[in-house]
This record gives structure tokens, sequence and C-alpha cells, in this order.
């Protein structure tokens, strides 16, 4: 039992306020976790009343994990401060292990900030590992390989699902080169049962990508891409893509975590064999085809926008084309309120394996082949408005489960 004295309890009371009050307002997307092990900033949850607002990214690197990139950027009396610091999580870190990576770098670069502060008088910084003289090198040569292979099932009295995946790829990425290699199969099995009749829908698809990308300076890249596919799903027995193309960002890449605004041009040639007759009367056939592409990234305090715009289409006949458009975006819009949105279309008509002949009832409900269509796509939007106190920093983890 703690016993105190009713006066030093309120100056104890009133002390932790005051560092309350003077402690570092924050506007970033903070977990639990990081409320937690991060106590001596204030989160607040509007940008405008915020010291300095975080801004976090990440990106899939060439060992097979991610590399996390925090910008702090200062506001009022920090005004002019800005930095950023980048955390290696590597595919073999536990989420456990990323969080802590995370943590550890916000409360490094959150030290220049809170020095301008009354806390900083509470602060240690410790150094807790002794410095080798020499640096390993690695012995993998910056390759990274990964297999897996997943199944599921699952089963009722008239309806069974089976599914079987398998993956393998090998890897290797740095600043001046990228190569990656995929290859892969899937399995489905799908049974359903009415009244005395069985209906069985089955697919199958192997897959086979090796990509390989050089950069030539801060702007410009060249590289090429071969694909082999053999699909029940889209009527190829077999299927080979050849494609080189050429990349200009017009930001340097160095700046991709932020913003990118590329465009690709890519041209190839494709030979197919078909499982059964095309709508075009073909059995197998040699095509030729080029895309161009525009990708665009930005992050920024207000949100993020991500979106790309495609055309292809074949050589043989040009009415053979598709344009594709994806978007995702989240938008701050007011204090408080947010807008966010992904959707992605297309106008499709470059369906080259398409199966000649009518499409069974069977077939459409089941998905068992690729079906005719001009036209796909997908969309969800919505809109978020949070109010009361600025403050967000109390952690309560009771009946979460």
């Amino acid at each position: 039992m703690v016993v105190c004295s009713a006066v030093f309890c309120q100056e104890t009371i009133q002390t932790a306020d005051t560092l309350r009050k003077d402690a570092l307002n924050v506007f970033m997307t903070a977990s639990d976790y990081v409320k937690k092990e991060i106590p001596f900033i204030n989160y607040v949850r509007d940008r405008k009343v915020a010291d300095v607002y975080i801004i976090s990214t990440y990106e899939t690197a060439g060992s097979g994990g991610m590399v996390a990139t925090f910008f702090i950027v200062g506001q009022g009396n920090y005004i002019g401060m800005a930095d950023t610091i980048k955390c290696n999580i590597s595919p073999d870190d536990t989420y456990d292990m990323q969080r802590a990576k995370e943590v550890k770098a916000l409360k490094m670069v959150l030290m220049r900030y809170v020095a301008k502060t009354p806390l900083a008088q509470y602060m240690n910084i410790n150094f807790t590992e002794p410095l080798s003289e020499t640096v390993s090198t690695d012995k993998w040569n910056s390759w990274v390989y990964s297999a897996s292979l997943n199944a599921y099932s699952n089963s009722q009295k008239t309806v069974s699902y089976g599914f079987v995946y398998g993956y393998l790829s090998a890897n290797r990425i740095t600043e001046k080169s990228k190569f990656q290699s995929s290859f892969g199969m899937d399995f489905q099995k799908d049974t359903y049962k009415y009244e005395d009749t069985t209906y069985i829908s089955s697919m199958s698809d192997y897959f086979g990508q090796i990509s390989y990308v050089k950069s030539l300076n801060d702007h410009w890249s060249v590289g090429g891409t071969s694909y082999v596919q053999s699909s029940t799903y889209s009527n190829f027995d077999l299927s080979v893509r050849v494609t080189p193309g050429i990349e200009y960002d017009i930001f340097p890449y160095s700046e991709s975590t932020r913003r990118i605004l590329t465009i690709s041009y890519r041209a190839g040639v494709e030979i197919n064999n078909y499982t059964e007759e095309t709508t075009r009367q073909k059995m197998e056939e040699t095509l030729a085809f080029h895309s161009l592409t525009a990708g665009f990234k930005y992050i920024q305090k207000w949100g993020s926008i991500n979106t790309s715009l495609a055309w292809s289409n074949y050589f043989f006949d040009w009415s053979y084309n598709k344009l594709g458009l994806y978007t995702s975006a989240s938008l701050r819009i007011i204090k408080g309120l947010s807008f966010n949105i992904y959707g992605s279309a297309s106008l499709i008509h470059d369906q080259v394996s398409l199966p000649i002949g009518d499409t069974t009832l069977e077939d459409v409900l089941l998905r068992r082949k690729m079906q005719a269509t001009d036209y796909q796509y997908y969309t969800s939007f919505g809109f978020t408005y949070t109010f009361g106190s600025i403050y967000n920093n109390a952690v309560n983890p009771r009946f979460d489960f």
C-alpha cells in the first residue's frame, strides 16, 4: 500500500498535468502500442494544432521485408525543422519486432523536437552495444528466396470447396538493378449438390515470371519481363510473353516514398497455344503488342493519392485493346472529416483467347471459363468524421476481445 500526503499527491498530479500540457503535440497515425511506448508526446487529431506532423510510408525491400520511412515536419514554433528516418524491417521479423523497430526510430527522430520542450530534462540517451571494427559481407549477395504452399478446404452436406496454391520466388534487388522471378500454381475444385444432380467446377493455373530492371540514372530505367502461363479459365494450354520496356520518372526515384510520376512504354510478343478454338478460329498464334502506362503516387499531410492509367493493344488489329484505370485516395477535407476511395475500371476489347461457341449456364454460374465482356469495374468510397477532444493519448485495451 502506498501512502502519501494530500499536499504531496496534489503536487505530483499538478506536475504531471503541467508536463502533459508542455509536451510536444504530434499529428500522426499511431497504434496503441506506439502511444504506450512513446508517452512523452501528445497525440492530437487535428494537424493544424500540431507542433509536428509525421507521414509514414512503407515500401517492399529487396530482402522481401519492408522499409518504413517517417517524414517529420515542424509547424508553428518548429517551422523550418524537418527530418526523414528509415527503418529496415527484415522478412524474418515478427510483428512485435517490427513495431519495436519503428518505435525506436520514432523515439530517436523525435528527440530533436522534444529537446525544445520542458520535458527534455527528463530524457536519457544510452548506447548499449559495442561497435565492431569490421563489417561482415553478405554471403547471399542480396539474393532472397521464398517458398510457400497453402491449402484450403471447406465442406457441408451440399457444397464443398478445395483450393491448393504453391509459390516459389528468387529475387535480387539493389539500387542499381532489380531481378525478380516467381513460379506458382493453383488448383481449385468446387462441388455443388442440388436434388439429384452434382455439379463439379475445377480450375487450374500454372505460371512463371522473370523480370529484370536496370537503373540508368535518377529518372530513367530499362528492363524486360518474360511470362509463361497455362490456364483452364483463360483457355491457354500455353502462353508465353516477352516484353522489354523503358520507364521515365518525372521526379527523381530518390523521392519515391513521397511522390512518383512515371511514364512507361513496353512492346513485345505473345505466343499462344489455346485449349479450345477461339472466336477468331485460332488454335495457336503469335501476336505483337505494346502498352503505355502512366503512374502517379503522392503522399502529403492532407492525405495520399495513388493512381495509374494503362493502354494496351495488339498490332494485328488495333480494335483489340484495353484501357484500365486504378485509383486509391485518402483525403482530409476539413478538421475531422476525411474522404476515402478505391476503384478500378477497364474497357476490355482484347480477349484474344476467348473460346468459340455458346457458354453453358454451369460455366456462367460456376465461373469455369472466361466470359466475353466489354468492361469491368470495382469501386468503394466513404466518409469518416471524427470530433471531440484533440488529444488522443490514453490507451485502454479492456474488453478488446
